[in-house]
């Protein structure tokens, strides 16, 4: 969801070794997401433990992370604060969604349609109040810190970034370059394909720099401007004017300037302009530089393995693999002492 600004955008392929020593802001509501959309079984069906409880984005929150700390990758989740009044509608749209879809997902998976249950099942994903508490206690116990939003968790983790706390944002949606993010990486949280729908075969997914000075070079113009063409093509605020897409917005942006003098020639509906302010001052937390702390290794193994049923031996073998990741050279409480006098003794009790 969110501004479609794909075709427009300056992006390379990059790599989570050349992200190494670097800090990223991860939009957490985005990340966990996509784990439970894409964590599923052919059938459709979510991870779950013995008492029935999803499991999808522990899973997946766990072993990622796990795969950015082994390679010297620093992330700080950052969750949603409570949505403001202008998103209202936009959330009530996506509610409408999923209830739509998983009623689909019910009569696939009744009609022993797995194809039809899988696609419907990711479309269905809800994230519950309960599932981000976890997944902050999860966090918690890794060590790894997260940051609460005080509205989009993106806006936040683009403040993060302009404020030199975190190198870049890692979401899949485009907002943070609105925001003011330097950077975006996109992919982040995905694993390395997808499947593509309709068919039985799979296709590669990359990792994607996306620079917004980079970008907005490219199109001559600003980031005011950028907004101006996000709020022409639709953002989370508001629907769009028909008949626009990113190129024709951007056609106009070059011929009139900004999105007042547009709305002006075009005679389209002035109510977007009010929604600018919402991109350049955006309700954000003040927030301590992020730290890095002790892995509990007796939490993480309660939590996952003895209260949601994961293979005690797997998380373990991942656990070991944190201690292999490279150190940090900004005097950051470090892991790999911790698990020199720990995580070994454990691994062979």
């Amino acid at each position: 969801m969110g501004v479609d600004l794909r075709d427009l955008v300056q992006k390379q392929t990059v790599t989570l070794q050349q992200l190494s020593g670097k800090v990223i802001a991860i939009d957490a509501y985005n990340a966990l997401y996509q784990f439970l959309s894409t964590i599923r079984g052919s059938d459709g069906r979510p991870l779950m433990d013995r008492m029935q409880r999803v499991t999808s984005h522990l899973s997946g929150l766990f072993y990622r992370t796990v795969n950015f700390l082994e390679r010297g990758v620093w992330p700080v989740y950052v969750f949603d604060g409570p949505a403001i009044e202008e998103k209202r509608k936009t959330i009530e749209q996506r509610m409408e969604v999923r209830l739509a879809a998983e009623r689909l997902y019910r009569e696939a998976v009744k009609a022993g349609n797995e194809e039809e249950a899988r696609k419907y099942g990711e479309r269905a994903a809800l994230l519950t109040p309960e599932m981000v508490n976890e997944a902050k206690a999860l966090l918690e116990a890794m060590g790894v810190p997260w940051v609460q939003g005080a509205a989009e968790g993106e806006a936040q983790a683009a403040a993060m970034v302009k404020a030199g706390d975190a190198w870049a944002v890692g979401s899949q949606d485009y907002d943070s370059l609105l925001f003011g993010a330097d950077r975006l990486v996109r992919n982040m949280t995905v694993s390395g394909r997808r499947k593509v729908p309709n068919e039985n075969r799979y296709v590669p997914v990359e990792m994607e720099l996306i620079s917004l000075q980079d970008t907005l070079r490219s199109l001559g113009i600003t980031r005011e401007q950028l907004i101006d063409i996000g709020l022409m093509i639709g953002t989370d605020y508001n629907e769009g004017y028909e008949g626009i897409g990113p190129k024709k917005a951007l056609s106009l942006i070059k011929q009139y300037g900004s999105l007042e003098q547009i709305v002006k020639a075009k005679g389209l509906d002035p109510s977007p302009l009010a929604l600018k302010e919402l991109f350049l001052n955006p309700k954000v937390n003040p927030v301590d530089k992020p730290k890095w702390g002790e892995v509990n290794v007796e939490k993480v193994i309660s939590f996952l393995c003895d209260q949601h049923d994961f293979s005690r031996e797997r998380v373990m073998e991942n656990l070991a693999r944190i201690k292999r990741r490279p150190e940090r050279s900004t005097g950051q409480t470090s892991l790999t002492s911790f698990f020199g006098r720990r995580l070994t003794a454990k691994l062979i009790s």
